[in-house]
């Protein structure tokens, strides 16, 4: 069918944009983030996320190593304002200083989120503004990603089906007595229904994080579990 054929080339071409932005760079640092995800339906409308995160060096200053650099505590509210539409309010705390005596951080964050899923492919929107609180300073954050995913296997994600998800981002950061920063990012995942309440995704993201000043790459290797109650 013409939507296995989109569903075809779209894996293609994002495989190809992918890895081919994965390639050795001067700057770069690789960490490994594992997370897990509760989602609660409190009403219709209205749900909570709960999520802990812990990122890991595994390469840096040129060589390979495995050390703890975070933990992060995250929790949104989601609100539905339509069917396919809805507003998001979150904290987030990082805890850093234990791991690499680097600043912890508050961040605040506010979201719209739009859907369409005109045929198989889902389509994604997604505006954020954040408050990063950290020592000394506090950095503002505007970001827009777009995203995509759909099921590997037919027209409709079942249990223990495949799926894929794509996203590209890009940032806006800025402080008081800081250049602007610009960030882009590419992020790619492949997930499985384990369950008709659980998922796991597992993927990379690359990162482009400055690059109007200091260009920095950055390469996570990322896996999630998410539960659903």
């Amino acid at each position: 069918m013409c939507f296995t054929k989109i569903k075809e080339w779209l894996v293609l071409g994002i495989l190809l944009l992918h890895f081919s932005l994965l390639q050795s760079q001067d700057n770069f640092t690789g960490y490994w983030q594992p997370a897990v995800a509760l989602n609660y339906q409190v009403i219709g409308a209205y749900s909570h996320n709960f999520s802990i995160q812990n990122r890991n060096f595994i390469y840096d200053d040129r060589a390979s190593q495995l050390r703890a650099r975070q933990i992060d505590f995250v929790h949104f509210s989601n609100f539905k304002i339509r069917e396919n539409q809805s507003l998001a309010f979150g904290v987030l705390y990082r805890s850093r200083n234990p791991f690499d005596g680097g600043s912890n951080e508050l961040r605040l964050t506010q979201q719209y989120n739009l859907q369409s899923r005109p045929y198989v492919i889902r389509y994604g929107h997604r505006l954020r503004g954040e408050q990063r609180i950290i020592k000394k300073n506090t950095i503002h954050r505007f970001r827009y990603r777009f995203s995509i995913d759909f099921p590997l296997q037919g027209e409709k994600l079942d249990v223990g089906e495949p799926y894929l998800v794509g996203n590209l981002e890009s940032l806006l950061s800025v402080a008081q007595k800081q250049q602007p920063q610009y960030d882009t990012r590419f992020t790619l995942n492949f997930g499985w229904q384990l369950t008709s309440k659980a998922k796991f995704q597992i993927g990379s993201e690359y990162r482009i994080e400055d690059f109007s000043q200091n260009l920095e790459h950055v390469l996570f290797f990322i896996s999630t579990l998410n539960f659903s109650i």
